[in-house]
């Protein structure tokens, strides 16, 4: 879906999208939505399950974020990542995973290009879709909980992305 067009200055050989991976909170969609926005986020992909911007309670927490950002459903999400391989992006899934690095040991990022894949509530990202990325990477927890909300996860991960892409040489 086209949607108004972000007034924000990006460096237009830098991409981040984001894709949602069967996220089940129509709260945590918005508020990725709202933080994607800040983040300079061209485009977000809404995977399976994930509610689209068209639900109400997706736009009450995204507060009109949603007409900012491109986003698309879609219904087969290892054919988009295929896509996106073909197209250059550098895939990075956020996830508690045996092969997972932690996010803030990563320094430097030589694609231009990337995709975050962040997924849902209580599975996680799929099987099929691990597989298929170039970087698994996680949080570190220290606490007695075992990860944090979605869309918290998604903010921290997706501005220290950010920085790194932006800081290219």
């Amino acid at each position: 879906m086209k949607t108004k067009k972000n007034k924000k200055k990006n460096n237009p050989e830098l991409e981040l999208i984001v894709i949602l991976d069967n996220i089940r909170s129509t709260y945590n969609v918005g508020a990725i939505f709202r933080t994607a926005d800040g983040a300079g986020v061209k485009k977000i992909y809404l995977c399976g399950i994930t509610p689209t911007p068209d639900n109400e309670k997706v736009k009450k927490v995204a507060l009109g974020a949603e007409n900012y950002i491109n986003w698309e459903k879609i219904a087969s999400n290892w054919r988009l990542i295929e896509k996106l391989k073909k197209e250059d992006y550098f895939l990075i899934a956020l996830e508690q995973n045996k092969k997972a690095k932690n996010l803030f040991q990563l320094k430097k990022i030589k694609k231009k290009k990337i995709a975050l894949i962040v997924g849902n509530e209580i599975k996680g990202i799929s099987k099929k879709i691990l597989k298929r990325v170039d970087l698994i990477l996680e949080i570190e927890m220290t606490g007695e909980k075992e990860s944090l909300n979605v869309s918290v996860a998604f903010g921290i991960a997706i501005y220290y992305l950010r920085n790194l892409l932006y800081n290219i040489s």
